[in-house]
């Protein structure tokens, strides 16, 4: 939903039920269980940084993610296993001047393409392809002189293709509510010390091609960043993706209580040049403590600019 402010701020015998593995929109890449069952989140996690959670001030503008995901380890998965995967994702966002409760109105919209290469105990997956797009219709965004606050109501279409018999699509094949609640706290007068904490949480609705609705997702990205110059900053992220509520349907494993799970950790820099108006990350999560889904490495370079 956010991204930093303008310094002016396939099949596989798993025990007797089945692997399934899948990318959706945006994400570098997602996993998921048994018996077919997709992997619940559609938010690529990791895709957001330091201050994450601040929205720039009234305007039109454009950014780009690149998102790389690569992963040979899959706890509780298949013993031989390698993926990269790599989506782009342009998202336009307008921050309006129009003021909802103290705080600037603005939408967004993403429409994600991915290529998917998977190797799965000597099977071979590829696919490139349209993601799920993202429609979100509500931004509020508060700027106080030591911090931000940012609240978003988004919508995830499936838009994308989707077959339960091929892991490398790269449609999820369900419609996702997700709500976001973050904050930016400016530790010094200069804003130079600033530490966000960005919370999302989706609501998923039923997958009819597996007749499963996967559970509910919790999504938390931080980051903590020195601004050394005005024009760079240089931090540490990281992130937290748990599965909150068990599937349910008629295809849903046998046990429901398995959630997946992820963490990450690892260094950002971000960058302004003045002249081009184009604002660029670079950031790294190594991933870490994974349940049920890859456990691998997770770099994302965004470019953002300003009309």
């Amino acid at each position: 939903m956010t991204f930093a402010k303008p310094k002016s701020n396939t099949e596989h015998s798993m025990k007797p039920n089945v692997l399934f593995f899948t990318t959706i929109a945006a994400s570098a890449l997602l996993a998921g269980a048994v018996q077919a069952q997709p992997v619940a989140s559609h938010y690529p996690v990791g895709v957001e940084g330091i201050k994450g959670a601040s929205l720039p001030p009234p305007g039109l503008y454009a950014r780009d993610y690149n998102i790389f995901y690569t992963a040979n380890d899959f706890p509780d998965g298949p013993a031989h296993f390698d993926a990269f995967v790599y989506v782009n994702a342009p998202r336009l966002i307008w921050m309006s001047p129009w003021k909802i409760l103290g705080a600037t109105y603005g939408a967004d919209v993403i429409v994600p393409f991915g290529y998917s290469d998977l190797k799965i105990e000597g099977q071979k997956f590829s696919t490139f392809g349209l993601g799920d797009i993202q429609v979100e219709p509500l931004l509020l965004s508060w700027n106080r002189d030591r911090y931000d606050i940012a609240f978003g109501y988004a919508v995830w279409a499936p838009t994308g293709d989707f077959d339960r018999n091929d892991p490398s699509c790269q449609g999820a094949g369900f419609w996702s509510h997700m709500l976001t609640l973050g904050g930016t706290l400016f530790f010094d007068a200069e804003k130079t010390w600033a530490l966000s904490l960005l919370n999302r949480y989706e609501f998923n609705h039923e997958n009819d091609d597996i007749d499963i609705t996967p559970g509910q997702v919790y999504t938390l990205e931080w980051g903590l960043s020195k601004s050394l110059k005005k024009t760079i900053d240089v931090g540490v992220i990281g992130y937290y993706q748990q599965q909150t509520t068990d599937d349910s349907g008629s295809g849903a494993v046998y046990d429901r209580s398995v959630h997946d799970r992820v963490f990450g950790i690892g260094p950002e820099i971000s960058l302004f040049c003045p002249k081009l108006g184009l604002f660029t990350a670079l950031r790294y999560n190594y991933e870490f403590s994974a349940e049920q889904r890859p456990e691998g490495h997770r770099i994302a370079l965004t470019f953002t600019y300003r009309f």
